[in-house]
């Protein structure tokens, strides 16, 4: 088999050793478990590409609201402030 040899950064490597399944796991297996979860081969229903169609029709319309708003009607806007600054 042939080798690559991949530059990273030590927080990217700390990354990549937080999300494998076990110490075990190779960085060759944990790339292609996080390649083959990022690629959806199936095709949308119909169903789904009419709810795309609406979420776009009320965007335009300015049907929406931010997710700090949200966040402070369900009374948890401190847990979103980390994330949105």
């Amino acid at each position: 088999m042939a080798m690559t040899t991949v530059q990273l950064r030590p927080e990217t490597k700390k990354k990549l050793d937080n999300l494998k399944i076990h110490p075990r796991e190779t960085y060759d297996e944990l790339i292609d478990r996080l390649a083959d979860a990022a690629y959806d081969d199936e095709e949308l229903s119909d169903e789904e590409i009419a709810g795309m169609k609406e979420s776009e029709e009320d965007i335009k319309a300015g049907r929406v609201r931010s997710l700090r708003d949200i966040m402070k009607d369900l009374g948890d806007d401190k847990a979103i402030r980390s994330l949105v600054g």
